[in-house]
């Protein structure tokens, strides 16, 4: 029994004397702990008194990697304004340790033996949050309070090493190809671009880390299992850096507001207001090809629509050197920088659509002679001298030249000849076989035996991409651009093209950081940028995203689902809401438009709205659709929708029609929408072949809106209708005296007049009803639809039936 008391006596001591060596850093809102090992162990809310860190769980402060193996400390001594961690034989790193009022702060100042440190990681730091993951930003959410991490430079990446290409393992569409291939894990846990917050069994964990890249490296990048990895001189791990937060939930985008103002990280305005929380970082925009000859038009359509920002989706024939198309642009940026003045001058701001880093072949980069910098899968050498014609180039080494997954040009470079290759033999001795010599207008000529031939990585768009040189000196380009002409908005798309470097999302924030940091200092407040590819340092730079296209269906169905995840997106991770862009052609309807406004109004996002001269032209109802795109616009930017009209608009299911009433009023009703099939019937004489359908108007009694849109057979067939007669409930047929061709449209729009459309929404025709249209009663109704035919074929008929609440009253504050 004494021998009990005895050990229960030194178990105390010891637990007292570790207790004695915790270390604590304290915000307002925040106590974070590290243990005698140099070990996070508390990371607490004072507010609330409640401890976020897992029961039996904790995480280095700081580990490092060393020959493939991660080590953590053993120990750790406050050492003045730091700490001191020890790693055993590994040596030891001073940390420099600051506790402000909002955030605590770390970085990585001197370490032992740092040419023999492969990276180092902070954390991962294991919380119990669950509801809220903002994967990129790196910040945790429950209703009571958030915990945060934030890299404090370039170099320090949001995630976790897990790819030693360090890009981030992603479940982008673009990416997997099709929504359905994201992940179960990415589906259920709604995360799917990036790890710097990371979803647990427990909770979730917050991570960041820093690559020591002064030795080069062969690595597995962007579907190359060979890929050689340049050094790169950044100072290594050392200045690696975060910042530590927490506090309540609705004050964690401010916190990071604060700390990039504290750390020089950028902090982009619009208008003078911080671009997270301007209402402007929303704003939609016209995607319009412009020139100098139709630029007003460009512009009036852009003002008719309530919009500030024009956009140009096309306007380069290079990419890399980035010259403009001569027919649009005569004089190159001077063309340039007069349309940004015509434009500014209207009120109207322009912005240009970049690929990044991609380099067409036609650029100065490619030809006539190419640049040394363009990126290189691996090299290997001739094993013999080739004349300038040789259709057969020997090669030491078939290793980076048969890799052809991600392979589209097949293009090797020897001095400054760039030479195409169809294939690589099947075994030694090595050789590329069917080659095109001087490929890209450069100069086939002969190369001696030994000469360093390397394999130049592409893209599936056709293009070549930069190292970590070149990438600098692109991005720098576009900040010229923008300098000399003005240009208020850019879009980096195809940002992954920089992958070509070996850094993995590194190379894109300092592809943007590079941009940025060129910027003059007027144009630093005022230009919106978004990207394609975002990282977790690229969170501060970027205004918004912008994802979804409009290109594989239709109007409504063009990526719907991946529109929708991105909304839970933007809210997890603090950034404004945008829905992508959609494409108007000469068949967008205004209950199209209506549709999309609906949803901006509901997730509060702005859009892109791409359009082409010819659409507007023979679109019968542009000029309402532009019109009305103002209208809903003006609404959502003044914030004059409640939290409920917010909620029901999110349902893609749900229908509206806003209607201005005077400024800064409108009424908003909402719809009942039902659609239905009508196919010709070939029946024996005297057998009925109208079709009835059953509908359930949730209204007050009214005439609805039927919109009936004629298809002919699409397997022939001239088939058209002579007559068309509608039925509702207990109410006599009233027959519609028209007569439609094919793809023509008819619209009720009151009880006395039916007009007929083309394809493409022109006003044919108005025709006057021999009878009122009645009423349908509020509740379930039944309607009745015949047609009479002439021709040959089975053709359908579309309905879609539409009654209206009442108008709902809108107002600006």
């Amino acid at each position: 029994m004494i021998k009990k008391y005895a050990l229960l006596l030194v178990i105390t001591l010891a637990y007292l004397a570790v207790e004695a060596q915790e270390i604590h850093f304290n915000t307002t809102d925040f106590r974070l702990t590290v243990d005698a090992s140099g070990f996070v162990v508390s990371l607490y809310d004072k507010s609330n008194q409640k401890e976020y860190i897992p029961r039996d769980l904790t995480a280095p402060l700081l580990a490092i990697r060393a020959n493939g193996q991660y080590i953590n400390p053993t120990g750790v001594a406050q050492n003045g304004n730091g700490l001191k961690l020890s790693f055993g034989k590994n040596g030891t790193a001073d940390i420099q340790a600051e506790a402000k009022a909002d955030y605590i702060r770390f970085e990585l100042k001197t370490v032992e033996y740092p040419e023999e440190i492969e990276l180092v990681v902070w954390g991962p730091f294991p919380t119990t949050i669950h509801e809220s993951i903002g994967e990129s930003v790196g910040v945790v959410k429950d209703p009571h309070f958030a915990v945060g991490i934030q890299a404090l430079n370039v170099k320090t990446l949001g995630g976790y090493p897990s790819e030693e290409s360090d890009i981030e393992p992603s479940f982008d569409i673009f990416q997997t190809g099709s929504l359905e291939d994201i992940s179960e894990e990415a589906r259920t846990k709604k995360q799917y671009r990036g790890q710097t917050a990371k979803a647990t069994d427990f909770g979730s964990i917050l991570q960041a880390y820093t690559r020591n890249r002064a030795r080069t490296r062969e690595i597995n990048n962007w579907d190359h299992s060979h890929y050689i990895a340049p050094s790169y001189e950044d100072g290594g791990v050392i200045g690696s850096a975060i910042a530590l937060f927490g506090g309540p939930p609705e004050d964690a985008l401010s916190t990071i507001g604060k700390i990039e103002l504290a750390e020089g990280l950028p902090h982009p305005l619009i208008d003078g207001v911080w671009a997270k929380i301007s209402p402007q970082a929303t704003a939609s925009y016209l995607i319009l090809n412009f020139d100098g000859n139709n630029l007003d038009n460009a512009i009036k359509l852009t003002k008719k629509a309530g919009l500030r920002y024009l956009y140009h989706g096309d306007p380069f024939e290079t990419w890399g050197h980035f010259r403009l198309k001569e027919k649009a642009f005569p004089q190159q940026h001077k063309s340039l920088k007069n349309y940004v003045s015509r434009a500014e001058a209207q009120g109207v701001a322009l912005g240009v659509h970049t690929l990044s880093g991609f380099i067409t072949t036609n650029d100065r980069y490619v030809t006539p002679v190419p640049d040394a910098r363009l990126a290189k899968v691996g090299q290997s050498a001739l094993t013999s001298e080739i004349t300038a014609d040789s259709e057969e180039i020997p090669i030491e080494s078939p290793l980076f030249f048969n890799q052809l997954k991600n392979n589209t040009l097949k293009a090797a470079v020897i001095d400054n000849e760039i030479i195409r290759y169809q294939a690589v033999s099947s075994e030694a001795p090595w050789k590329l076989i069917g080659c095109v010599r001087g490929a890209y207008g450069t100069q086939a000529v002969s190369h001696k035996k030994s000469a360093a031939i390397a394999k130049l990585m592409d893209h599936p768009y056709k293009v070549f991409l930069p190292n970590a040189a070149l990438a600098e000196e692109i991005a720098t380009n576009l900040a010229d651009l923008f300098n000399e002409t003005g240009l208020k908005q850019i879009s980096f798309d195809g940002l992954e093209g920089v992958w070509s470097t070996g850094m993995g999302q590194y190379a894109r924030a300092l592809f943007t950081e590079t941009w940025y940091d060129h910027l003059n200092p007027t144009l630093k407040g005022n230009v919106i940028n978004d990207a394609s590819n975002p990282s977790h340092f690229n969170w501060h730079m970027n205004t918004r995203y912008n994802w979804g296209e409009p290109w594989y269906a239709g109007f409504r169905e063009s990526q719907t689902q991946y529109r929708l995840m991105n909304q839970d997106f933007y809210r997890r991770n603090l950034l404004p809401a945008m829905l992508g862009w959609f494409s108007m052609s000469t068949q967008t309807s205004i209950e199209d438009t209506e549709w999309l406004l609906a949803r901006a109004a509901g997730f509060d996002a702005g859009f892109a709205f791409s359009v082409n001269f010819d659409a507007v032209t023979k679109n019968g109802q542009a000029d309402t659709i532009f019109h009305t795109i103002k209208h809903w616009e003006s609404a959502r930017m003044a914030g004059a929708f409640n939290p409920a009209q917010k909620l029901r608009m999110k349902d893609i299911n749900n229908e509206f029609h806003l209607q201005p009433v005077s400024p800064g009023k409108w009424l908003l009703y909402p719809y009942s929408v039902q659609r239905h099939e009508y196919q010709r019937k070939i029946r024996q004489p005297g057998e009925p072949v109208n079709s009835e359908f059953e509908f359930k108007n949730p209204f007050e009694a009214q005439v609805p809106i039927i919109i009936v849109n004629f298809i002919a057979d699409p397997n022939g067939g001239d088939a058209a209708i002579e007559e068309l007669s509608i039925a509702v409930s207990n109410h006599d047929v009233v027959k519609i005296p028209v007569k439609m061709a094919s793809f023509q449209r008819l619209k009720l729009v009151n009880e006395k007049q039916v007009q007929v459309f083309d394809r493409n929404w022109k006003l044919l025709e108005t025709v006057n009803l021999p009878n009122p249209f009645p009423k349908v009663a509020s509740g379930m109704n039944n309607l009745s639809i015949d047609a009479v035919f002439t021709g040959e074929g089975l053709p359908k008929l579309h309905l879609e039936i539409k009654t209206a609440g009442k108008g709902e009253e809108v107002t600006a504050p």
